[in-house]
């Protein structure tokens, strides 16, 4: 269980300034979040593979795959500049 006076010295190490009220609140509520956790310690877990996330999470991005786009001309004829058949874009990288 958790004390109103480590409630109270927490909130000054965070440089919260807490009411009466505001600390006995929460030293009820952190004392019941410590419960579950002690709740929680006593379940085996020996046989649980240690895991990073609660649930599976994947990659759902498409495959790159290219598509070769058939008007050619379409496509440079709105481009702002071009040079040839590519497209003219500024300069990002010095030769320093």
């Amino acid at each position: 269980m958790i004390s109103r006076e480590q409630v109270h010295k927490v909130a000054h190490l965070a440089r919260l300034e807490l009411t009466e009220q505001e600390e006995v609140e929460f030293t009820t509520q952190l004392g019941s979040i410590l419960d579950y956790f002690e709740q929680l310690s006593e379940l085996d877990t020996s046989k649980v593979k240690p895991t990073t996330r609660a649930i599976e999470v994947t990659n759902v991005t498409r495959l790159d795959e290219l598509h070769p786009f058939s008007e050619r001309e379409s496509i440079l004829a709105i481009a702002p500049e071009v040079d040839g058949d590519f497209f003219k874009v500024p300069k990002i990288l010095s030769d320093d």
